[in-house]
């Protein structure tokens, strides 16, 4: 059954195409629509907000909103080869600036964290509120993890077809964390591990901090990971481990199918190569069911499964955990030389969160805003771009991964969009090597607004004149 906003928001761009309500023409206030269409005003709001991400209409602050007819909807990008070699790691330079605190004052475009708006900030407050009170429980060690968090989260792996006892659940600082110590328990200094290209600029950190090589492996932009590219691999190099994003990768936010995902759980087990995957965006699906995580189809322990709240709860509680399969006594180990344990109230706080049902609420309404967020920057980059740029399109998750056209630098782009207060992520930190220089990152989850819309056509031009100094 179509939701009744949808249903509006289907009329109203209707009467767009019909030219009733020509391009750049206000649209009638809320109220009037309202009565117009005998809907209440947050349904024509949430209307609303599905036209501006078709790319129908454009919101002006203190004016309204005004009919747009969009531009056709630009390619997605290319899947790219990288050199099929082990190459060393050396990312966190240009990742520590990205995210340094005096850039918290560009638009933030660039690190991939959601804005306050996003998240649920006055559930958490209260629910930390609560854990606070919990008295001698917040004071210990909680090694391996709070138990009452660590049966939430075997709860939810068990729904998610992971049959998990909280005894297999290690807490952890964030994912981050998670994959480190994965790391860890399964290779030594100067092995070579598989990842996607493009990657997770975080992932190749951890590879950096624990020394050890990275061969990318080419993953297509609407179907993941290249199993066959992968299996060659496997042939060629003595690879140690492989870390994969299987549900909405960052940044090409693509969902591996799950018969891809079975494949590769099998490939890599024959192949007696541990398998970490890291599932931080796995709540977060535009459309449907939320995906089953790689970890799901093993039967043997071979894969090490990793995630957080960072992305859905708070970035700042550090919060995430690790499933280790087989391998759990190796990452406890890990996990007790490390830090010894994870802090206490976080844990209480979110267990408490996600027992109250909370936690389920936010995400209904969360995937939607993330949806409308991705649609609408991505309708924005195609109207205000020069024509040949390539889009993502991410099955979940909030980022956008921007093949600029005729070779543009991506690295240019984002030293000169710092000087016009704009943050983006290029492309070089997403490989061990410039594979990836003509490519940006941006971050959707931002509230719409003028500056943003500002911000986002200030790129266009950027782009343009780098091609026009170029011709």
């Amino acid at each position: 059954m179509t939701i009744l906003y949808a249903q509006l928001a289907d009329q109203i761009q209707q009467l767009i195409n019909d030219g009733v309500y020509r391009e750049g023409e206000r649209l009638p206030g809320v109220r009037v629509l309202s009565r117009q269409f005998g809907v209440s005003i947050s349904t024509v709001l949430q209307a609303h907000q599905t036209l501006e991400s078709r790319g129908y209409l454009e919101a002006r602050e203190r004016s309204g909103y005004f009919a747009r007819m969009p531009r056709q909807d630009a390619p997605v990008p290319v899947m790219q080869r990288p050199k099929a070699k082990p190459a060393p790691v050396t990312a966190r330079d240009m990742a520590l600036d990205l995210c340094s605190v005096e850039r918290k004052h560009m638009v933030p475009f660039g690190p991939a964290v959601p804005h306050a708006d996003f998240l649920p900030l006055r559930q958490i407050q209260h629910a930390t509120l609560w854990a606070a009170r919990q008295g001698l429980e917040t004071l210990d060690y909680a090694f391996p993890g709070k138990e009452i968090f660590r049966r939430q989260i075997a709860q939810r792996m068990t729904n998610l077809g992971v049959v998990t006892t909280h005894e297999d659940v290690i807490a952890t600082n964030g994912a981050q964390e998670a994959i480190i110590l994965a790391l860890r328990a399964v290779t030594q200094p100067g092995d070579i591990v598989a990842v996607e290209s493009p990657s997770f600029p975080g992932i190749l950190q951890a590879l950096e901090v624990v020394g050890l090589r990275a061969l990318e492996i080419p993953t297509h932009p609407l179907e993941g990971l290249s199993l066959e590219g992968l299996e060659l691999a496997l042939e060629q190099w003595p690879i140690k481990a492989c870390v994969v994003v299987a549900n909405h990768s960052n940044p090409l936010g693509v969902q591996m199918p799950d018969e891809q995902k079975k494949r590769l759980v099998r490939l890599l087990d024959t192949a007696g190569v541990p398998l970490i995957e890291d599932d931080i965006y796995g709540d977060l699906p535009h459309e449907g069911e939320r995906p089953r995580p790689a970890k799901s189809f093993d039967e043997t322990g071979n894969v090490i499964y990793c995630s957080s709240f960072s992305k859905t709860v708070s970035p700042g509680l550090r919060l995430g955990w690790v499933v280790p399969g087989k391998r759990f006594a190796e990452l406890s180990q890990q996990k007790y030389f490390n830090n010894l344990a994870t802090a206490s109230i976080p844990q209480i706080a979110v267990a408490h969160f996600l027992e109250q049902g909370g936690y389920d609420r936010y995400l209904r309404a969360a995937r939607q805003r993330y949806r409308e967020a991705t649609g609408r920057l991505r309708a924005a980059i195609a109207r205000e771009f020069p024509e040949g740029t390539a889009v993502s399109r991410p099955m979940g998750g909030f980022v956008l991964w921007v093949q600029l056209p005729n070779r543009v630098s991506g690295t240019q782009v984002f030293q000169d969009a710092r000087t016009h207060g704009i943050n983006v992520a290029p492309g070089r930190m997403f490989s061990t090597t410039d594979k990836y220089e003509d490519y940006i990152r941006l971050n959707c989850a931002n509230p719409w607004n003028e500056r943003i819309e500002r911000a986002v056509r200030t790129l266009g031009e950027l782009v343009d004149a780098q091609m026009r100094r170029a011709a």
